[in-house]
Protein backbone atom coordinates (compact mmCIF):
# COMPACT_ATOMS: atom_id res chain seq x y z
CA UNK A 1 0.00 0.00 0.00
CA UNK A 2 1.85 3.14 -1.04
CA UNK A 3 1.20 6.39 -2.15
CA UNK A 4 -2.21 7.52 -0.14
CA UNK A 5 -1.32 11.26 -0.10
CA UNK A 6 0.68 13.20 -1.23
CA UNK A 7 1.84 16.69 0.45
CA UNK A 8 3.67 19.71 -1.20
CA UNK A 9 7.05 20.67 -0.03
CA UNK A 10 6.40 23.17 2.24
CA UNK A 11 4.44 20.74 4.02
CA UNK A 12 6.97 18.39 4.72
CA UNK A 13 9.58 20.88 5.85
CA UNK A 14 6.90 22.47 8.49
CA UNK A 15 7.65 22.33 11.84
CA UNK A 16 6.10 19.53 13.82
CA UNK A 17 3.48 21.17 16.54
CA UNK A 18 2.67 17.94 18.46
CA UNK A 19 3.82 14.15 18.16
CA UNK A 20 1.04 12.16 15.96
CA UNK A 21 -0.02 9.34 18.60
CA UNK A 22 -2.42 6.99 16.99
CA UNK A 23 -4.24 6.16 20.27
CA UNK A 24 -5.18 9.80 21.12
CA UNK A 25 -7.91 11.71 19.12
CA UNK A 26 -7.77 13.77 15.73
CA UNK A 27 -9.36 16.23 13.48
CA UNK A 28 -9.03 18.57 11.03
CA UNK A 29 -7.51 21.83 11.65
CA UNK A 30 -10.03 24.20 11.82
CA UNK A 31 -8.91 26.22 8.42
CA UNK A 32 -8.53 23.41 6.40
CA UNK A 33 -11.26 22.42 3.24
CA UNK A 34 -11.68 19.37 2.05
CA UNK A 35 -12.08 19.16 -1.83
CA UNK A 36 -13.78 15.97 -3.08
CA UNK A 37 -11.68 14.68 -6.39
CA UNK A 38 -11.95 11.76 -8.52
CA UNK A 39 -8.84 10.50 -7.31
CA UNK A 40 -9.84 11.67 -3.49
CA UNK A 41 -9.40 15.11 -2.14
CA UNK A 42 -7.55 17.94 -2.06
CA UNK A 43 -7.09 19.35 1.29
CA UNK A 44 -5.86 23.32 1.57
CA UNK A 45 -5.02 25.14 5.08
CA UNK A 46 -5.97 28.45 4.71
CA UNK A 47 -3.49 29.65 7.58
CA UNK A 48 -0.46 27.84 6.22
CA UNK A 49 -1.54 28.01 2.30
CA UNK A 50 0.06 24.33 2.32
CA UNK A 51 -2.28 21.84 -0.10
CA UNK A 52 -2.21 18.01 0.28
CA UNK A 53 -3.72 15.30 -1.75
CA UNK A 54 -5.78 12.34 -0.25
CA UNK A 55 -5.13 9.62 -3.22
CA UNK A 56 -7.86 6.84 -2.18
CA UNK A 57 -11.30 7.46 -1.43
CA UNK A 58 -10.77 5.29 2.07
CA UNK A 59 -8.57 7.66 3.24
CA UNK A 60 -11.12 10.76 2.36
CA UNK A 61 -13.18 9.13 4.46
CA UNK A 62 -10.71 8.08 7.06
CA UNK A 63 -9.44 12.06 7.91
CA UNK A 64 -13.02 12.99 7.20
CA UNK A 65 -14.50 11.52 10.30
CA UNK A 66 -11.56 11.13 12.64
CA UNK A 67 -13.17 13.91 15.31
CA UNK A 68 -16.49 11.11 15.25
CA UNK A 69 -13.86 8.91 16.97
CA UNK A 70 -11.49 8.37 20.16
CA UNK A 71 -8.13 7.51 18.29
CA UNK A 72 -6.81 6.99 15.22
CA UNK A 73 -7.18 3.69 15.37
CA UNK A 74 -10.67 3.81 15.84
CA UNK A 75 -11.07 5.56 13.05
CA UNK A 76 -9.29 3.46 10.96
CA UNK A 77 -11.82 0.46 11.89
CA UNK A 78 -14.88 2.83 10.98
CA UNK A 79 -13.22 3.61 7.65
CA UNK A 80 -13.06 0.18 6.79
CA UNK A 81 -9.18 -0.09 6.48
CA UNK A 82 -7.91 -3.47 6.16
CA UNK A 83 -5.67 -4.17 9.60
CA UNK A 84 -2.58 -5.51 7.16
CA UNK A 85 -2.61 -2.05 5.58
CA UNK A 86 -3.67 0.40 8.68
CA UNK A 87 -0.17 1.05 9.28
CA UNK A 88 0.41 3.02 6.05
CA UNK A 89 -2.93 4.78 7.03
CA UNK A 90 -1.69 5.89 10.37
CA UNK A 91 2.00 6.69 8.43
CA UNK A 92 -0.37 9.01 6.25
CA UNK A 93 -1.90 10.50 9.48
CA UNK A 94 1.28 11.38 10.92
CA UNK A 95 2.33 13.07 8.36
CA UNK A 96 -0.63 15.31 8.17
CA UNK A 97 -0.69 15.92 11.82
CA UNK A 98 3.10 16.85 11.21
CA UNK A 99 2.07 19.56 8.66
CA UNK A 100 -0.75 21.18 11.06
CA UNK A 101 -3.57 19.78 8.94
CA UNK A 102 -4.57 17.63 12.06
CA UNK A 103 -4.59 18.61 15.36
CA UNK A 104 -5.20 16.92 18.37
CA UNK A 105 -8.58 16.69 19.20
CA UNK A 106 -10.35 17.72 22.81
CA UNK A 107 -10.64 14.60 24.93
CA UNK A 108 -14.16 13.12 23.95
CA UNK A 109 -16.61 13.60 27.21
CA UNK A 110 -17.66 10.06 28.57
CA UNK A 111 -21.82 9.45 28.12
Amino acid sequence: MRGLLTVSAAAEAAPLTEPFDPDRGWRLHSQVSVRPEKFGALLYHFGTRKLSFLKNHTMVTLVKSLADHPDARAACRAAGVDPAHESAYLKALKVLADSTILVPAEPMEAP
